[in-house]
């Protein structure tokens, strides 16, 4: 481990469709996994992308080759890493992404705090170790489509975020719904860890009361916690499409009748599949979006 702040960077070539599915990825149970940025270098070249894995050690061969097995155009690759002497490299990378608006949200990193709109709801989410920080497509459509949802005048009381990755999308669900009991979960626990801390940078209020954040590492749909919890009004899963499909059925059977379920992380081709799962329980599409190549889905469950 480095003491002196210095840090390594592992850059790799990759495609847009690997830039996109990177992230996505779950993170190894490895010692010292770096944080992994995407960026599009040249937007004339809109297929040319990089991945970039930040270290704050110095990484040994077998960690590097688990990080160049998440792009398969790198196989065979010399990796090319730079030592970063003494550089905040957190910093750095948030000062890369931009603020994101998705409906009558806006979403910063630390770095952008005082660019906030006077009309927004903001929220800081720090580029880290977890995945929600609302630049990916999947993370933005889902924040329009709860937008959308709260526009209608539904009523959301008791509500679910299931891989929650930074809080951000219970975040957004809980300003909309005010007095709604809220939930969110994750297979990592460090995705928790993040998100509690979130929760204090946004000033979201945690327990199990009305208006309050529950947190949760769980596994899907299995936690005595969500046990505890059912019926939700309102289901939030932005994982992915074989994820989304092997869980249709524990899904739909916490929704009440009349409730909401929204689904991202899936390619736009993989919509049908993920649709058609979830018609065989009765939760059919109420709306979509569909944002580059990814798709977000609104289903309902009869009333």
């Amino acid at each position: 481990m480095a003491d002196n702040g210095d840090s390594w960077k592992l850059t790799i070539p990759c495609n847009k469709a690997e830039a996109e599915a990177a992230p996505l990825a779950d993170a190894p149970e490895e010692p010292g996994w770096p944080v992994i940025m995407t960026q599009e270098p040249d937007p004339d070249r809109p297929d040319d992308w990089l991945l970039e894995a930040y270290f704050d050690h110095e990484p040994a061969a077998a960690l590097i080759a688990q990080v160049l097995a998440l792009v398969p155009s790198a196989a065979g690759m010399a990796p090319r890493i730079e030592h970063l002497a003494a550089q905040d490299w957190v910093t750095m990378s948030q000062a890369g992404l931009e603020p994101v608006r998705a409906g009558r949200f806006y979403v910063h990193t630390p770095v952008h705090r005082d660019s906030v709109p006077a009309d927004a709801v903001a929220f800081e989410i720090d580029a880290g170790l977890a995945f929600g920080t609302g630049q990916h497509e999947t993370t933005s459509g889902c924040l329009i489509l709860l937008d959308r949802l709260a526009a209608r005048g539904v009523a959301i009381h008791n509500l679910i975020d299931v891989g929650t990755g930074t809080g951000l999308l219970a975040f957004a669900a809980m300003y909309l719904w005010p007095q709604a009991r809220a939930m969110a979960t994750d297979i990592d626990p460090i995705s928790i860890d993040v998100s509690r801390d979130n929760a204090v940078i946004n000033h979201i209020p945690q327990g199990t009361g009305a208006g309050e954040l529950a947190l949760a590492v769980a596994d899907g749909m299995a936690h005595p916690a969500i046990a505890a919890g059912v019926p939700f009004d309102l289901v939030v899963a932005n994982i992915l499409a074989g994820p989304l499909i092997d869980l249709a059925p524990s899904i739909c059977a916490t929704v009440e009748s009349g409730g909401y379920v929204i689904l991202a992380g899936l390619l736009a081709t993989q919509a049908d599949k993920v649709i058609d799962a979830y018609a065989a329980q009765a939760v059919a599409l109420d709306d979509r979006i569909d944002r580059g190549d990814w798709s977000c889905l609104l289903l309902r469950k009869p009333g």
